[in-house]
């Protein structure tokens, strides 16, 4: 059976039954036996998913004779052309049950090698690791470089000083649209002055590619402006800021300034919160320090307080956000930029 859940966050595949319908569990050798059979509907669309999408293994003993038929088929359809997928185990060590003496770990080690042979002819790459603890680290690794593909543009600006409203409006305008070329998921809370120009700028490029408006591409997070469910407005605001910071693996920061009550220019204290978060949750941040305002303060921060970042690594990418930094015309910055985004994307600490 299948039950559709209206706005999931996963799919969830059981292949062998489900709790609210213990009749229909997979249980009995003979109902194993003829899964093929009574579940060809089931067989068809894991054999699509193992297709179109990459597959990571955690905490599987590859010893289901159903999902080894599944990977039969597959291997017998595509051959050496099937598409790869990946498994984490762990090295069998001595001292493990079954490994207790020499001879028993380096027969049970010949047998692990002989499993992950078997594993690569049905597309299957094998990373071992030494402690199970270790699969926290790679998975944060691996969900920290997928974030890279993800920009959060944070901005707002009442006076574009030393700039003019026009040059500013046409580079962020570009800068979305080269983002959006480039394959990047950008996302904005539509901030004052810059979001309507990071939208349209973005909107170009999808309806450029021919492709339709989606969240993949584009993400919207306009922030609510009246207090809700017993939640004051600022708390409202900072959780918004969390959930819209926490999809994006780097942060750019362009001016960043409002008028207060009496009329006069002062730093955007909702830019340096933004900063503040995107950089407890790992983003690289980017601050555009020629904009001036909150923009040139993060800079200050990044060159004079933080000194366990990818800036301090990469002596490249220290230059290329000094170069941000700089007097000249934003037309001259882009290059930077873009130069810079390329170097996170392909950094990999770990």
């Amino acid at each position: 059976m299948t039950n559709n859940i209206h706005k999931r966050d996963v799919v969830l595949y059981k292949m062998h039954g489900d709790y609210r319908n213990p009749n229909q569990a997979i249980i009995t050798r003979e109902q194993y036996e003829t899964y093929s059979r009574t579940h060809v509907p089931f067989i068809n669309m894991l054999m699509a998913e193992l297709t179109a999408k990459t597959f990571l293994f955690i905490g599987f003993s590859f010893e289901d004779p159903n999902l080894q038929y599944v990977l039969s088929r597959l291997y017998a359809q595509y051959g050496e052309g099937q598409r790869n997928h990946y498994c984490i185990m762990r090295r069998v060590q001595l001292g493990d049950s079954g490994s207790e003496d020499q001879a028993s770990c380096d027969y049970n080690s010949r047998k692990q090698g002989l499993m992950i042979n078997d594993l690569r002819r049905y597309g299957i790459q094998t990373l071992l690791v030494d402690d199970y603890r270790q699969i926290t680290d790679l998975l944060y690794a691996i969900e920290t470089q997928f974030k890279k593909s993800t920009v959060f543009i944070s901005g707002s600006a009442d006076n574009y000083q030393p700039y003019t409203r026009e040059e500013s409006i046409q580079f962020i305008h570009r800068l979305a649209r080269l983002l959006i070329h480039k394959q990047y998921r950008i996302v904005n809370g539509f901030g004052w002055g810059v979001g309507t120009a990071v939208i349209n700028g973005a909107l170009e490029a999808i309806y450029d590619s021919q492709g339709k408006i989606s969240e993949s591409q584009l993400v919207l997070r306009p922030f609510p402006q009246f207090a809700s469910g017993g939640i004051t407005l600022p708390a409202l605001w900072h959780e918004y800021r969390q959930n819209m910071i926490s999809l994006s693996g780097i942060a750019i920061f362009l001016f960043g300034n409002k008028r207060n009550a009496e009329g006069e220019y002062v730093l955007a204290d909702g830019l340096l919160k933004e900063f503040q978060i995107a950089t407890e949750q790992g983003c690289v941040c980017i601050p555009i320090g020629c904009t001036g305002s909150a923009s040139a303060e993060i800079y200050r921060k990044i060159k004079e307080e933080m000194k366990e970042t990818l800036y301090y690594r990469n002596p490249a990418a220290m230059n290329l956000l000094d170069q941000l930094n700089e007097p000249g015309s934003l037309a001259e910055k882009k290059k930077s930029l873009l130069a810079l985004i390329d170097i996170i994307t392909k950094d990999n600490p770990r």
